[in-house]
């Protein structure tokens, strides 16, 4: 029992720390927002929905109990997208704005809220936790998708420019600590999702080795309908779901377990777990 719960702290501090220095990536990025004071070519969803992931995994790690490296994970995620959020909607242009607070709404405001409420009243606690679980199962399944779009790109131009080889590397390590403090926890709702995580990320890995050397070429040479931006997206991790949906990744830096979209974006996605 000792040794079980011995490696539960080793694995959750573990995937702490690579979490806390996947949702840190974007600063860079919001370093150019602020010395050229708008945020034009950048978009908000990556740290929307991060900011979503990191409520419901909050939100379920209270209600197991047993978690508390949920917790302190995704409550550093819910400090650092709000931040990032504050600030792009502060330099953002109108329009931006506009976008963003639909995005709030619809997700962190109506979203969680419909969860909540329909888990939240149920009689059954088991019954709850198990339907919350599965929420966020499927969540964060869906945000370690999200970066087939920059594998089809590499793919496609045949160049790694969009796609850091240290992020991947974070983040795979990140999918690997968040699978065994899962397993070691018996919580298969965190542990499942980083499966898809890791592969995802070892993929990511052998593309890099594959086409680093590679002469680079440009989106538009490859295929005008590639045309997505100058950044890659990433959605969050798990506890990355923290997190972080990957984002997208500027050329510097990387947005979590991080969205897919048109324009420049970045951010980790997906919470950490």
């Amino acid at each position: 029992m000792a040794l079980h719960l011995s490696w539960v702290f080793v694995f959750g501090i573990l995937g702490n720390a690579v979490s806390f220095m996947v949702s840190l990536a974007p600063l860079p990025t919001f370093y150019q927002i602020f010395k050229k004071k708008t945020s034009e070519g950048f978009q908000s969803i990556p740290y929307v929905v991060s900011l979503f992931s990191a409520m419901l995994w909050i939100y379920y790690a209270l209600l197991k109990k047993d978690a508390i490296f949920l917790i302190t994970i995704n409550t550093f995620c819910v400090f650092i997208q709000t931040f990032y959020i504050v600030t792009y909607f502060y330099y953002g242009p109108k329009k931006e704005k506009i976008v963003t607070v639909k995005l709030m709404l619809l997700f962190n405001v109506f979203g969680f809220g419909v969860i909540f409420l329909a888990t939240y009243f149920l009689k059954n606690p088991s019954l709850r936790l198990l339907i919350l679980g599965y929420i966020c199962m499927a969540f964060a399944l869906a945000v370690f998708v999200a970066p087939l779009a920059i594998v089809r790109k590499v793919i496609k131009t045949k160049s790694v420019e969009y796609m850091p080889f240290t992020l991947s590397v974070f983040l795979t390590l990140g999918a690997v600590m968040w699978f065994f403090y899962g397993l070691c926890l018996k919580d298969m709702n965190v542990a499942v999702p980083n499966i898809l995580g890791f592969i995802f990320g070892v993929l990511q890995m052998i593309l890099y080795a594959v086409y680093k050397n590679h002469p680079k070429k440009t989106v538009e040479e490859s295929d005008p309908k590639l045309q997505l931006s100058d950044h890659p997206v990433v959605v969050v991790d798990v506890a990355k779901l923290g997190s972080d949906v990957n984002a997208v990744i500027p050329n510097s830096t990387n947005s979590n377990n991080g969205g897919n979209n048109g324009g420049r974006t970045e951010g980790n996605a997906f919470s950490k777990v």
